[in-house]
């Protein structure tokens, strides 16, 4: 009888969960998935994300069981309009032309609440990974649970898959920093009645300041802001008032259209319900050790542009089960697991951050969203859409 192999999972996120579903019902492999947060409560259950249609793409090539389920629980990312929040358009994105298929929109928790389930009993709920490294040529997770902290050792490969600030990425390698542009942002799931304004994904500029909404499932919309901030410093507390937030999307006319007025009183009615980050990024690290592999926010935190970050994750653990299948059935050790994966999404990670940081030009303090979107209707710049949108992993 063959030998089980063992992978340890920092994360039970958009990868873990992935990866865990790519294996559960396998009997050669037993994926150790770890989830600090309880079974049922979900993280950033108070916001939304929209799916490229990339990440589309590659769950339906790779997992398209999963993909049918995911999807039965968004609505589609058929279109991108963008205009000044007096209601001047600038720029309107047919994905149609530039895609294979839509995107999605869906809600954060609705999100993890489907790939989780996808994974099966996999995900070790209530289970936080507080230390992670190798002995000798084999990794190691240390665990912390109701029952007290235990250490699983002799993994045959670990992926660290827990977010941008990862305990396991820090406990391999050298740290780094967090490079951070100089951009607030705030994010807001709010109540959508029948006749909200609000539909598929838009943005509205003042200036340097943005505004992005698009509803979900579930009679919501999800709303986010952002604006300039001094130098790389943290969010004063004055900026995080209704008053405050107003005064930067109200154009010197007065005069607003009627999805940001939706908008600016979906804010003022849930000011405290408002989550405020900094926009980062890190440089991208895809391998860890010579078993130790890293993934989605873990290896490659980027700026949200262009919602590329769940996506990315979606496309990194297609290619991870992919790689790990790959080396099952060719009999292989899963120590050749990071360095292919790597070799298969170094490239793509480094266009698609690049491109995201391109197109938060209009972002930028002292920035002209009139001239910078402009220039995102050049030819130059839908080619990249199409290439980020179409050039979707597939499986070798």
């Amino acid at each position: 009888m063959s030998r089980r192999f063992r992978i340890g999972v920092a994360g039970g996120g958009v990868v873990g969960s992935l990866v865990a579903a790519g294996f559960a019902d396998r009997d050669d492999v037993e994926v150790i998935c770890c989830e600090r947060s309880p079974q049922g409560a979900q993280l950033d259950a108070g916001t939304g994300l929209n799916i490229g249609p990339n990440a589309v793409k590659a769950l339906r090539l790779f997992l398209p069981d999963v993909a049918s389920h995911l999807s039965s629980g968004g609505l589609p990312w058929s279109d991108w309009t963008i205009a000044l929040t007096d209601g001047t358009p600038l720029a309107q994105f047919d994905l149609g032309q530039l895609a294979d298929n839509p995107g999605l929109r869906i809600g954060w928790a609705e999100l993890n609440a489907r790939l989780r389930a996808s994974a099966g009993s996999t995900i070790r709920y209530g289970t936080e990974v507080v230390a992670a490294g190798q002995t000798e040529d084999r990794p190691f997770m240390q665990m912390r649970d109701d029952s007290g902290t235990y250490e699983i050792d002799a993994l045959d490969l670990l992926i660290a898959a827990d977010g941008r600030y990862s305990l396991v990425r820090d406990s391999l390698l050298a740290p780094d920093p967090i490079q951070h542009p100089g951009i607030a942002l705030f994010r807001l799931l709010c109540p959508a009645p029948a006749d909200s304004p609000i539909d598929d994904y838009a943005q509205w500029f003042n200036g340097p300041n943005r505004l992005l909404a698009f509803r979900i499932p579930g009679n919501l919309v999800y709303c986010a802001g952002s604006f300039p901030l001094q130098g790389d410093t943290s969010i004063p507390e004055s900026m995080k008032l209704t008053d405050a937030i107003r005064a930067l999307f109200v154009p010197a006319s007065g005069a607003t259209a009627e999805s940001v007025r939706f908008l600016l009183d979906a804010i003022g009615d849930d000011e405290a319900q408002l989550h405020w980050a900094r926009l980062q990024e890190r440089e991208t690290r895809l391998v860890g050790a010579s078993r130790a592999v890293l993934a989605g926010d873990a290896a490659h935190p980027m700026l949200p542009t262009l919602g590329q970050g769940a996506t990315q994750s979606i496309e990194d653990a297609c290619v991870l089960v992919d790689e790990i299948r790959h080396a099952l059935a060719d009999g292989v050790e899963l120590n050749v697991v990071p360095e292919r994966f790597a070799a298969r999404r170094q490239k793509r990670i480094d266009f698609v951050t690049g491109f995201s940081r391109d197109a938060t030009d209009t972002m930028l303090a002292g920035a002209d969203p009139v001239a910078g979107t402009a220039r995102k209707l050049e030819p130059a710049f839908l080619e990249k859409l199409q290439q980020l949108y179409r050039d979707a992993p597939r499986p070798r």
